[in-house]
């Protein structure tokens, strides 16, 4: 009984730990973007009405101000806003007069469709990729291989889109090349936006493979007559597979930010078009609410991924005490037996390691 309350006083000391950082991330998110957005030369307020060229007279200009909170001190506003946000009220868009909620709420769905998708390809092809470069027994066409994931993440992503765009809606005229139609519109900037996220899980995936090729337990399974593709996808693989998943909130950020180019190279509505608007406008609320509404989606991968991770792998026990080296314990004298022990990791340690 002892040992259960124990366990699970760990888990609820891990969890909370790992719920403060999250804490922490938000605040700084909002932070940094909320004192960048002010150091902006620019007047969010001049933008709405048009600048010099606007017949608005200054009076009116104060009044708008005055209206969007902007006209008080630097640490007011940010005390105020900060205050809203907590109660969940991220403030109204300057250049649209609509909740912030109200709009990025609308933009999240066609997102995660986009999001959704170029994942799945990016699995599906990052890990084929990986799994064949290093399976195949030729050393030319498995350096060729390997070398197609730097190729991918070099190429810039808006490029890429284009020549889907010239290839597949001009020249062959297979899918619409902008707009959101349908699942035809979502094949080409899914493609897009999959590459440089594919491409970094291939590069993860199989320099991981290729390390757990050379563990002992490989040479034990063909010791024990197990076939080649058994040994890759059913020992390597779910070994290696462990590391990519560690990186799993960097390829949901990395998608986050695809969205902002892929969905303006095809005039899709959605986050990334949200994101590009606001920051063009300078509309201070639309991006602290987007900034705010990608780093909870950030931490809360990180966070599922931390804790779903000691059920992937049972050397990992859920612990929030701080990171130490164990020194190698005296060995036991052959005539006195050790009691037998459970095997007990430091998952902070373990993570650090493998990222």
């Amino acid at each position: 009984m002892s040992t259960a309350n124990s366990s699970r006083s760990a888990v609820a000391r891990y969890v909370a730990s790992r719920l403060g950082q999250a804490v922490i991330v938000l605040w700084a998110a909002y932070t940094v973007s909320f004192l960048v957005l002010y150091a902006l030369p620019s007047d969010p307020v001049a933008l709405k009405t048009g600048g010099d060229a606007s017949d608005i007279t200054p009076e009116q200009l104060a009044a708008l101000k005055a209206k969007y909170g902007l006209d008080r001190p630097l640490l007011v506003q940010y005390v105020l806003r900060l205050g809203h946000a907590l109660t969940g009220d991220l403030g109204t868009s300057i250049d649209t007069g609509r909740p912030v909620s109200q709009v990025i709420g609308e933009a999240i769905p066609p997102t995660l469709q986009l999001a959704g998708l170029g994942f799945a390809i990016a699995v599906l092809t990052g890990a084929a990729l990986a799994v064949v470069a290093t399976f195949v027994r030729s050393r030319a066409l498995s350096t060729f291989l390997l070398g197609l994931p730097p190729l991918g993440v070099a190429i810039p992503a808006f490029w890429f889109g284009l020549i889907l765009i010239q290839l597949f809606s001009f020249q062959l005229p297979l899918f619409p090349a902008m707009g959101d139609r349908g699942f035809p519109s979502l094949v080409l900037p899914s493609i897009a936006l999959a590459l440089p996220t594919g491409a970094m899980i291939a590069q993860l995936l199989s320099k991981s493979l290729t390390a757990a090729l050379r563990e002992p337990y490989i040479d034990t399974a063909r010791a024990k007559g197990a076939g080649g593709a058994r040994i890759h996808l059913g020992h390597a693989l779910r070994n290696a597979a462990l590391p990519a998943l560690t990186v799993t909130g960097l390829i949901v950020g990395q998608l986050l930010s695809g969205t902002v180019v892929t969905e303006t190279v095809f005039s899709r509505p959605g986050i990334g078009r949200v994101t590009a608007t606001a920051v063009q406008q300078q509309d201070i609320p639309v991006v602290q609410g987007v900034v705010l509404f990608a780093a909870v989606v950030f931490v809360t991968v990180n966070l599922v991924v931390d804790l779903i991770y000691p059920l992937l792998d049972p050397r990992i026990e859920l612990t929030s005490s701080p990171r130490r080296r164990r020194r190698p314990r005296a060995a036991t004298p052959a005539t006195t037996p050790a009691p037998a022990e459970s095997t007990s990791v430091d998952i902070d340690a373990v993570l650090e390691e493998v990222r």
